[in-house]
Formats: C-alpha cells, structure tokens, sequence
C-alpha cells in the first residue's frame, strides 16, 4: 500500500487451507465452493474450465481483520506463481497437465461517502495523524523431514514485543508434496501421540494428551 508491503503470504494454497480448516464456520463453507473450496467433486467442467470467485480475506489476514475504508492509498497486490502446478492438480492418468490462467482480475469495492464525510475526511487527513491499522497475519513454517526418532523439538521462531502469536495450528503432510498422483490438501496423522507448544515459559496444554489414533481416541486435539 503505497509501496509499502503490508501482509504477505507463504505458500498460500497450504497456508490459506489450514486456517480454513478451523476458522471456517459450517455456512461459510457451504457456500465456498464459487471461491474454489471444493470437497469431493471436480472444480473443472468436462472440458477442464473452471471459473472461481476467491475473496481476499481467503488469501489475506489484512483483508480479513481490517475492515476500514482506506483513503487516498495506492493499492497493489503482487502474486508469484509456483514454478510447476503439481500441487494443484490430482491427476489420475499418465499425462502431462498444466493450469492456464486466461483472464485474472481484482475487485475492490469503492465507497463514496457524503461531501460532509469527506471533507471530514481531508481534514483528518491534512493532520497526518497516524493511522494504526491492526491486523492478524499468517505465518506458515515448513519442516521439510523429520528425523526417525520417537520424539522431536521444533524451534520455530522468535517474535518481537510487537508481534504476538494467537493461534498455532499444526498439520502432518507425508509424501504428497510435488507428488502429482497425491492430493496436496490432504493431511496425515502420522500416528501422532502427544503435541506441546513452549510459549516463553508456558505450556500448552499442561497435560499430556496420550492419543492413541489407531483406537479413535483424539479428541483432545479438536477442542
């Protein structure tokens, strides 16, 4: 925003699911599948077109939590496609498949107020007082092969008095990233049987979870 990076997002398929998993309610998915959020059917016709509608609050915590009108602001988005569509086709015959992107566009609603609010707003403005414009953004960390031990600690990062983590959500992926005969949005369990997370000098949870996933018991995990 006025040249100025406000939010990005790593890895935004893999990213923008695992959020959607947990912060996604039962209506907002039934009505995800005009944005692509599509569960057990095909999202392409039989001749492989296919037409979505994402909302940036998808892809974006920025434009999920602000929801403000921004005034006199340049805004751009910048998108980096992956160097191969492996992970976004589930191919299921011995053929080369790529995604072709015809038309891209961003839609941005545009507000227009009164002329009284507006020249509240120019005099706000021309006392360039600072805005603050708090947001959640996501983070996504990939450990690329753990070890072959029976436990592991993963050091992830060290945050500022600035930044304050909120959420932490964990997901299992085994063989299935660049792999086109797999489905890249499905996680595994990997026979997980306890998870804690050290923020500073506090654990959680308190206990251990003692899940035992062969015999359905992991509930824990859910609540």
């Amino acid at each position: 925003m006025n040249g100025i990076e406000i939010d990005r997002n790593k890895n935004v398929g893999l990213t923008s699911l695992m959020k959607g998993y947990l912060s996604l309610t039962p209506g907002q998915r039934s009505v995800m599948d005009n944005a692509g959020w599509v569960q057990g059917d095909k999202l392409t016709d039989a001749a492989g077109y296919f037409d979505v509608s994402v909302p940036l609050s998808m892809i974006l915590g920025f434009a999920e939590d602000y929801r403000k009108i921004v005034v006199n602001a340049k805004h751009e988005l910048i998108l980096t496609r992956a160097k191969s569509d492996v992970n976004a086709i589930v191919q299921t015959a011995p053929e080369e498949c790529k995604v072709v992107i015809q038309k891209l566009e961003w839609l941005i609603p545009y507000v227009k107020v009164s002329d009284r609010r507006k020249i509240e707003l120019l005099k706000f403005i021309e006392k360039d007082a600072p805005i603050p414009m708090s947001f959640r953004t996501w983070e996504l960390y990939e450990y690329p092969l753990l070890p072959t031990t029976s436990k592991h600690v993963w050091t992830v990062k060290t945050s500022s008095q600035l930044e304050k983590p909120r959420y932490v959500i964990l997901g299992f992926q085994t063989g299935k990233k660049n792999n086109k005969n797999k489905n890249a949005s499905h996680f595994d369990h990997c026979n997980v049987r306890d998870v804690k997370l050290f923020l500073n000098s506090q654990c959680y949870p308190y206990g251990n979870l003692n899940l035992d996933i062969d015999r359905n018991q992991f509930a824990l995990l859910y609540e």
